[in-house]
C-alpha cells in the first residue's frame, strides 16, 4: 500500500494518478460499518480493474476546530490504521491534513480538488458522510457536485444487536471495560502497541514479573482495571494479564495509569522491545489491598479466571 500524505492545496497532477475506486471517511477504528465501505470500494476496483484507495483525514476536526486546546486519543491511532488498511488489500492511502483551510471549502471545491483532482472514479462512503463548509456537502446533495466525472455508492448503516456500529458507540464501551462488545463491534480485537520500559520491579518480587508498556499518547485505553489479554511479539501470540492503573497498594503518588502485563509462561529480557497487545476480557476493577499477600492471593485468581477463559 502506498501512502501520500496531502494538505490544501496539493501539488498532485491528474494525468499522473491512476483511476482509482476510493473509500472516503475519518474512519476512526476501522470498525465493521468502516469495513463495509473500504471493502465494497476494493471489491468495486478489482471489478473495474482499478486501483483502490482510502482518503482520510488527520488529525481530528475537533483538534483543529474548537476553541480550547484539545488532545484527542484515538481507537485506531494513525498508524495502527495503516497496518489495517494493508491488510485489507488498499492499493493506496490519501492522508488529508485537517485544517481551519480545508474546513472552510466549499463543498465543490473540496470535491473538485480531493475527489475529481485524484482521479477517483468511483466514490464510496458511509450515509452519514459530510464534506465541505459546515458539513454542508453530504451524500444526499452530492450528485450536484460530481459534474458527471465519477459515480458513487452510499453505505447504509450497519447495525449490531439493534444498534448502530460507530466510533462514539465503541468508545463508550472502552470507558465501561466492554472490550469484548468492542470486539464484536471492530470484527477484530481491540489492541494497543506500547515500548517495555523500567518500572518498579515490584511484580517480580511477588512471583509475578509484568512487563511495564509505554503507549503512545494518542492511543485510546480502556478503563482501569485488570484484563484478560494476548501479546502479540516476534509473530508469536502468548497469553497473559493485564493491569491498566494507579497501583493504589504501593503508592498514592501515580495520575496517570501504567499498563502492565505479565504474560504467562515468559522470562526473557523485553526491555527496549515493542508488544502489541490485545484486549479480550475485563476480569474486574483495580483495587488497593491491606497488605501484598493479600494481593498476591488476588493475582492467582486473576490468572486462574483467565487461563480458564482462554482454554474454553
Amino acid at each position: 500500500m502506498r501512502t501520500i500524505e496531502l494538505t490544501y492545496p496539493h501539488m498532485l497532477v491528474l494525468e499522473e494518478l491512476p483511476k482509482t475506486v476510493a473509500a472516503i471517511g475519518f474512519f476512526d477504528g476501522i470498525h465493521k460499518g468502516h469495513q463495509k465501505v473500504i471493502q465494497t470500494a476494493v471489491t468495486k476496483a478489482k471489478e473495474s480493474n482499478m486501483e483502490s484507495a482510502v482518503i482520510t483525514f488527520h488529525p481530528h476536526p475537533s483538534v483543529v476546530l474548537k476553541k480550547e486546546k484539545i488532545h484527542v486519543q484515538y481507537i485506531t491511532p494513525l498508524r495502527e490504521k495503516q497496518e489495517i488498511l494493508q491488510k485489507m488489500n488498499v492499493d493506496r492511502l490519501y492522508i488529508i491534513s485537517f485544517s481551519k483551510e480545508l474546513a472552510s471549502l466549499s463543498p465543490e471545491r473540496f470535491i473538485d480538488h480531493f475527489i475529481i483532482g485524484l482521479n477517483i472514479q468511483h466514490l464510496v462512503a458511509g450515509f452519514d458522510f459530510t464534506y465541505g463548509h459546515k458539513g454542508e456537502g453530504n451524500m444526499n446533495n452530492i450528485e450536484s457536485h460530481t459534474k458527471n466525472t465519477f459515480d458513487y455508492t452510499t453505505i447504509e448503516k450497519v447495525e449490531l444487536e439493534n444498534e448502530k456500529v460507530s466510533s462514539t458507540k465503541i468508545r463508550n464501551l472502552l470507558s465501561e471495560g466492554k472490550v469484548e462488545k468492542v470486539n464484536e463491534n471492530l470484527n477484530r480485537p481491540f489492541s494497543v502497541f506500547g515500548t517495555v520500559v523500567e518500572g518498579e520491579k515490584r511484580g517480580r518480587t511477588i512471583g509475578y514479573p509484568t512487563a511495564n508498556l509505554l503507549i503512545d499518547s494518542d492511543a485510546l485505553l480502556p478503563k482501569i482495571g485488570v484484563y484478560a489479554v494476548k501479546v502479540l511479539y516476534k509473530g508469536e501470540v502468548y497469553e497473559g494479564m493485564a493491569d491498566l492503573g494507579l497501583n493504589p497498594t504501593f503508592t498514592d503518588k501515580n495520575t496517570k495509569p501504567i499498563l502492565e502485563v505479565n504474560i504467562f509462561d515468559y522470562s526473557n529480557d523485553l526491555y527496549g522491545e515493542e508488544l502489541q497487545i490485545e484486549w479480550h476480557k475485563y476480569i474486574r476493577d483495580e483495587e488497593k489491598f491491606d497488605d501484598v499477600k493479600t494481593l498476591i492471593e488476588r493475582i492467582a485468581l486473576d490468572e486462574k479466571e483467565i487461563r480458564d477463559y482462554f482454554s474454553c
